[in-house]
């Protein structure tokens, strides 16, 4: 009797061992998606703090799914509304993704070629524009200006007039020489989907884009319209939080980029791209390949998508600045994980927050030193570093317009290295071509920050830009 009880004990242990191992095979990714929401949760709370950030909403979605989604923050600091995952927020430039895939829509129908000069559809063009197809429109390569001369906001403007100022401004460079952004050019596509199809853009999108992907929330600015759970926008004036400034319901409705958007109808967005819902494959692969300039170079852009990798993971994305509020979305696209992150606060980074967040979700896209071949570059730009620091730049080493954009921030700059204390290594990350010039892009440590340091240097081995910024 006693071996009976001792072996049924045994056997009871034994099951019970087993149940408990399942239970904890089960709780493991439990818990594992427990400790990396903690630490999104922690990294947002951190970086809005840092940044001076009133709100924000982030998803991170995967194969089209999403897998977190959150509020954090203010959306409304006067009315202490809390930012959700529901808030919707203005996109900046990146609507311009939906500018060219309308565009796309209209090439696929073919309504139009991108190899259509422009001047095909804006028959009172100056003979400056003979040479710009819709290609370097999409591209920014046509060598328009970024902005209009006067950037007044505060007027309305009919297309026409939009179309007449545009003509107006000198071209930068040939068309397809150079890249340089140009939200002149993207105001101009939009005024192109509308003489092609018939349609305003922004009802273009919704009847095409919008409406069958269910993006129920997304749609043109409309201040005059109720919108529920609509953020408001913030500035910072000398430290202080400022609202945002107005702008005229014109020119708050052009197509480089004026939406209202969540973190939902850009996880439907992000879905349909793995389909061909909207466009072809061959079409969605033209829009994320590298413009090829007319000296064979390429730059890493394509159709409202910057284009690039971390690792060996490829990732298109695109950020976007208005009114306000700051934007970004990264596609991670071989490994289908999305991060869109909506902020709040004009003067906020919010390519840090996505990649910081992304970098949280998968450590393999966090960016990764590459060996470094050219330590004579590398020593140069310890010393720029180093004398931008100091303040002891001159204008030697530089480009002449370079030179005029550095000195007019060397100050800033100079002190808030300073306040990070010694530089403590130095790191390369990325060595490119783009427009034919070298771009070196290192990774600054200091002892409790890191700051990404880009240096570009010209065929005459002159620094034709600089930027830091927090990594």
């Amino acid at each position: 009797m006693y071996m009976l009880i001792r072996r049924y004990t045994i056997l009871l242990s034994s099951k019970l061992l087993i149940a408990l191992a399942f239970v904890a095979v089960l709780s493991s990714p439990v818990r594992a998606q427990e400790a990396t929401a903690a630490k999104i949760d922690d990294y947002m709370n951190r970086e809005l703090q840092r940044q001076h950030i009133p709100g924000a909403s982030l998803a991170i979605i995967r194969d089209g799914q999403i897998v977190f989604a959150k509020g954090y923050g203010l959306a409304n600091v006067e009315l202490d509304v809390p930012a959700k995952a529901e808030t919707i927020f203005q996109s900046g430039s990146m609507g311009k993704q939906f500018t060219a895939t309308a565009v796309m829509m209209l090439v696929e129908a073919g309504k139009l070629s991108l190899a259509d000069p422009i001047t095909k559809y804006f028959t009172n063009a100056p003979a400056t524009w003979n040479k710009i197809t819709v290609r370097h429109l999409l591209t920014h390569t046509a060598g328009m200006a970024n902005d209009f001369t006067d950037q007044d906001y505060k007027r309305d403007f009919t297309e026409d007039e939009l179309v007449k100022r545009a003509a107006e401004l000198p071209l930068d460079f040939q068309p397809g020489d150079k890249w340089s952004y140009s939200n002149v050019g993207y105001v101009m596509l939009g005024i192109l989907i509308h003489k092609v199809s018939g349609q305003f853009y922004g009802d273009f999108l919704q009847d095409r884009v919008f409406k069958p992907l269910g993006m129920n929330t997304a749609r043109i600015i409309s201040e005059a319209d109720i919108v529920p759970n609509r953020a408001a926008g913030y500035r910072l004036v000398k430290g202080e939080l400022k609202n945002q400034e107005w702008v005229s319901p014109t020119m708050n409705t052009t197509a480089d980029g004026s939406l209202y958007l969540t973190v939902y109808d850009m996880a439907k967005w992000d879905a349909a791209l793995y389909t061909e819902k909207l466009l072809k494959r061959s079409s969605l692969e033209q829009m994320w390949t590298a413009v090829k300039l007319n000296n064979g170079n390429t730059y890493p852009y394509g159709f409202g998508w910057s284009i690039g990798e971390t690792g060996n993971h490829r990732l298109v994305e695109h950020g976007g600045a208005w009114q306000g509020f700051k934007s970004y979305i990264a596609r991670y696209i071989d490994d289908k994980v999305t991060v869109v992150v909506f902020l709040n606060q004009i003067q906020a980074d919010p390519a840090r927050v996505a990649h910081g967040v992304a970098a949280i979700f998968n450590p393999d896209f966090a960016a990764k030193a590459i060996a470094d071949k050219e330590p004579q570059v590398t020593a140069r730009a310890k010393e720029i570093i180093q004398k931008t620091t100091a303040g002891t730049l001159d204008s030697a080493q530089f480009t002449d317009e370079a030179w005029m954009i550095i000195k007019n921030n060397a100050g800033r700059v100079s002190e808030r290295l300073k306040a990070l204390g010694p530089l403590n290594g130095i790191e390369l990350l990325a060595r490119t071509e783009p427009d034919g010039n070298r771009l070196y892009r290192y990774r600054l440590k200091y002892k409790d920050s890191n700051v990404i340091f880009v240096m570009v240097l010209n065929k005459d081995n002159k620094i034709a830009r600089l930027n830091f910024q927090p990594e």
